[in-house]
């Protein structure tokens, strides 16, 4: 081993060390301590000699060199100013990998092709295309680089609009020295990556059309091929400027159509794919052509829907969803009345079409699962169908729900004259062809207009209330029924014949027929109340028989079905029927909490409690102002039993869940009905965040704050002052709490808190900045922006956002209006005070948030945290340049680039100087974001 080659192994010796533990199957401590070491190796200017002389190496393993090549593109795409001039000509000599990475940021270096086509020789086709490929791709890409704007366009049209000819010359060339190469996947994929550049109408006059066409018949090229076809379309979406391409592209891509019903008999999925994408995306591209000339563009879309129709495996045809989309959107329009008359017989087909696909497949002899086991197929086939339903919808705009209903009650006709004599509940003869059309039903109930005296509907539903009792058949016909409740509602004559058909459904073995029962009786409840509002025994009856046998979600939706009926009844009957319902469910509550001794018991609890919850928020009567609402009368009887229940399982989320969110619902529900209950519910609240430390207490209270404000219609303000008193007393027990346990441990206390504090700062402006607990809130809040979840801290930007909206004159935030009607106009002194709380913590707040942008903020929080920043400099531009310097100066070494920092703080200094505030924004989002996504 020559000296050379000696100096070189020991650099890079703990390296390969230091990979192999981090492969090896040794402890964590070491593994963290090799993945430090890593880290700090790859940030180091020895990284770009030693990641060479391992790519270089014969000997070392696969693994060190994957990691070297990692490395070496990490550090050109970001260190590149680590290295002298000399030795990024000698990398760019030497090294292939990240050639167009170094091409983009590498200004000096002019000429590209010829350098890279000398130092990859002759014989190097691949590598140059593979080159020439990325390219454009990482040009793109070039705001990810230490790049001006203006270096960036300079090289932009360097690269890629100066070498546009020479490049297509060169494919042109390559495309024909040879058959293989005429057919290389990579020769495609260059061409449609420097679609970019070369127009389409070059592409499409030039040798490589024919290239790309003859490739579609090669295996190898297919799918590359299909791309550079579907990239050719999308530059050719502006039809107008691009007609003379589109009238050459179109009989050549007609000519392909015999190739669906090739590729369908040969059974070629990944092909069949491919010609299905080929004519859809043309179709998607094209559609406005299409709706403007019919019959010149017919061709087309017959070609799609003969994809669709051949589609055996069901694999293909999504790839049509979006054309068909697009189409209807244009010709349900007047203006191409002419198109949607002359495609009628298309979409009339393609109901036919999506119908037969919804079929369930037919198990295999001796076979009883319809997927073979495969659960991620049927899965796959379940989303299927709903997209398809969507297209029933496209097609039902299009020619009308009446012909496309039509198609599915002669479809289950059909069936019943075949095969209803021999059905029984043990067997229902090909019960897939009856089951699709129930679906298509279902799916196309949502274009039925309610009011609309459709007749088919009068013969379509008795036939439905008729169908057998196997599992899925019934199913997907409750499911259908469920769908046209709000017909059902201005047909009443219907209501009867359906309400027994789902409520037998409840006594069906199939869990699923149960779920779909309980949904459809909800929508029953809900669309015909009135026609159900003098059936209240007959459905408490029904109510109390299936309660208990129901799934927790099917118990929420026969209870909104009920609650919707309770609501309908006259205001004297409303107490007494609530208690006929709920006290039922009191009575459980009480029961299953006196036994809840585990999680499982306890979350029996807090789905009772849910189904309170939901009459609380369905029945709500309309009571005149000063007269008791017999709703909030019954809550009162229920409120102690509830404050029992937090206090007793204070450490039951679930329970304290649900029960704040009915004290929640009372008050949104009921609002200013609920005063006489206010104080005790106050106390329960407080009492309960106290004991259990649980941020839906503060939740519930939110909804107290903004109900009961100052200026709020019919509150007296002796109440309005008790609420403000109410929520200084829950801030003082998050701040005792806060000042016990680290925020990471309340994550959802402090949410809680300051979306709170947000609506208390709308409300009681005043109040709340004015009081003595306004520096320990703001104080507490910049120890939550330390956290790294998203809510919390957007929770906490939005408190600072609005708390600073009132140095402004005219805050945008603020909860009401003057009593003249006239916006909220801040006085002098609460605009002065807040902008005195903000001088006195503005470093900091600054550090917090600058620091959480740059190392652990979500994605997710940076425009709320760009806008508090941006607060800070329109109302005091000289402080908060001053803190942004500060901050920047303490951040640690390399963070930043010095020239970065400076040249940022710069532009600042001068927009505040010219007063140009909004400009300030476009650095801090234009440059600090930009410079904070490198480092993340």
């Amino acid at each position: 081993m020559s000296s050379k080659e000696g100096t070189a192994g020991q650099a890079f010796g703990p390296v390969l060390a230091a990979v192999a533990t981090m492969q090896g199957n040794v402890s964590r401590t070491e593994k963290t301590h090799a993945h430090q070491f890593l880290e700090k190796f790859q940030k180091s200017i020895e990284a770009w000699t030693i990641t060479h002389d391992l790519l270089q190496s014969p000997d070392v393993p696969v693994e060190a060199k994957l990691f070297a090549a990692t490395t070496l593109k990490g550090k050109i795409t970001f260190d590149l100013d680590q290295l002298p001039t000399e030795s990024v000509l000698a990398l760019r000599d030497s090294l292939c990998v990240c050639l167009a990475s170094l091409a983009v940021q590498m200004i000096e270096w002019k000429d590209i092709l010829a350098s890279v086509g000398s130092a990859l020789g002759s014989s190097a086709g691949d590598c140059v295309l593979e080159f020439l490929k990325i390219l454009p791709e990482e040009v793109t890409e070039g705001r990810k680089i230490n790049l001006s704007e203006e270096d960036l366009v300079s090289r932009t049209k360097e690269l890629l609009e100066d070498n546009a000819e020479q490049v297509m010359h060169l494919l042109i060339q390559y495309s024909q020295s040879s058959p293989s190469a005429a057919t290389n996947p990579r020769l495609l994929d260059c061409i449609t990556s420097w679609m970019r550049e070369i127009p389409a109408s070059k592409i499409v006059d030039s040798p490589l059309m024919d290239v790309i066409l003859k490739a579609l018949d090669n295996d190898t090229s297919l799918d590359s091929a299909v791309d550079c076809m579907c990239t050719l379309y999308r530059d050719t979406r502006e039809v107008d400027d691009s007609l003379p391409i589109i009238q050459a592209l179109y009989p050549r891509l007609m000519s392909l159509r015999p190739k669906i019903a090739e590729f369908a008999e040969a059974e070629d999925t990944d092909a069949y794919r491919g010609i299905t994408r080929l004519f859809a995306e043309a179709g998607e591209a094209w559609v406005i052509l299409i709706a403007r000339l019919p019959s010149e563009f017919r061709g087309l879309v017959e070609a799609v829907l003969e994809c669709c129709a051949r589609d055996w495996e069901r694999d293909a045809i999504s790839l049509t969803f979006v054309f068909w989309y697009e189409l209807k959107q244009y010709v349900i329009i007047d203006r191409y009345a002419e198109a949607r008359v002359g495609f009628s017989d298309i979409f009339s087909k393609l109901v036919d079409i999506m119908v037969k696909h919804l079929q369930y497949p037919h198990p295999e002899e001796g076979e009883s699962d319809l997927f073979g086991g495969d659960r991620e197929q049927e899965e796959k086939f379940r989303h299927f169908r709903h997209s398809m339903g969507d297209v029933l919808k496209d097609c039902c705009a299009v020619i009308g729900v009446t012909e496309c209903l039509t198609k599915a009650y002669q479809l289950i006709q059909h069936w019943v004259s075949k095969y209803a004599s021999q059905a029984s509940d043990e067997h229902v003869p090909n019960w897939q062809e009856l089951e699709a059309p129930l679906f298509s039903l279902r799916a196309m109930g949502r274009m039925v207009d309610p009011g609309e005296n459709n007749a088919l509907l009068a013969q379509v539903i008795p036939l439905v209330v008729q169908i057998p009792n196997q599992e899925k058949v019934r199913f997907q016909a409750i499911m259908a029924l469920a769908r046209y409740t709000e017909w059902t509602a201005q047909h009443p004559e219907t209501l009867e014949a359906q309400l027994n058909y789902v409520i037998s459904g409840f006594q069906h073995s199939s869990s699923e027929v149960v779920q779909a029962s309980a949904l459809a009786f909800k929508y029953l409840g809900t669309d015909c109340q009135k026609l159900l509002g003098g059936h209240i025994t007959q459905l408490h009856s029904f109510y109390e028989s299936v309660l208990d046998k129901l799934k927790p979600t099917s118990q929420e939706e026969v209870t909104e079905g009920v609650a919707a009926v309770v609501a309908m009844q006259p205001p004297h009957k409303i107490y007494e029927t609530m208690k006929i319902f709920c006290d039922p469910i009191m009575n459980r509550i009480v029961n299953l909490a006196n036994n809840a001794k585990d999680e499982q018991s306890q979350r029996a609890v807090a789905d009772h409690l849910q189904l309170i919850t939901i009459f609380v928020y369905v029945v709500n009567p309309f009571v005149a102002q000063g007269k008791e609402n017999p709703a909030v009368k019954y809550c009162g009887e229920i409120l102690p039993i509830m404050t029992a229940l937090a206090m007793n399982f204070t450490a039951s989320t679930p329970i304290l869940e649900r029960v704040c969110r009915c004290w929640r619902n009372m008050l949104t529900s009921y609002r200013t009905a609920m005063t006489p209950l206010l104080p005790v519910l106050a106390q329960s609240l407080a009492d309960g965040f106290q004991a259990s430390r649980e941020g839906c207490f503060l939740w519930a209270t939110d909804a107290v704050v903004r109900e009961f404000s100052e200026g709020a219609e019919y509150v007296d303000p002796g109440t309005s002052r008790a609420v403000f008193q109410f929520y200084e007393q829950q801030s003082t027990a998050f701040l005792r709490i806060l000042n016990d346990l680290p925020p990471e441990n309340l994550p959802d206390v402090i949410e809680d808190f300051y979306r709170l504090s947000s609506d208390a700062v709308r409300y009681y402006p005043r109040e709340c900045i004015t009081s003595s607990l306004s520096v320990p809130i703001f104080s507490a809040a910049l120890s939550a922006l330390t956290l790294q979840q998203v809510d919390p801290l957007i929770a906490t930007l939005h408190y600072y956002h609005d708390l600073f909206s009132f140095a402004f004159e005219r805050p945008a935030v603020s909860g009401f209006t003057s009593s003249n009607g006239d916006p909220y106009t801040n006085p002098p002194e609460i605009r002065e005070a807040v902008k005195q709380l903000i001088a006195s913590q503005g470093q900091e707040l600054s550090q917090r948030i600058l620091a959480g942008m740059m190392f652990s903020f979500p994605v997710d929080c940076f425009a709320d945290a760009s806008s508090v920043m941006m607060s800070l400099f329109e109302l005091m531009p000289q402080q908060a340049g001053v803190w942004l310097h500060t901050t920047l100066q303490m951040l640690p070494a390399g963070t930043m680039k010095p020239n970065e920092a400076e040249r940022l703080l710069k532009g600042i200094s001068d927009r505040v100087q010219s007063g140009e505030l909004r400009k300030i924004r476009v650095l801090l989002q234009g440059e600090i974001d930009l410079q904070l996504a490198v480092i993340h």
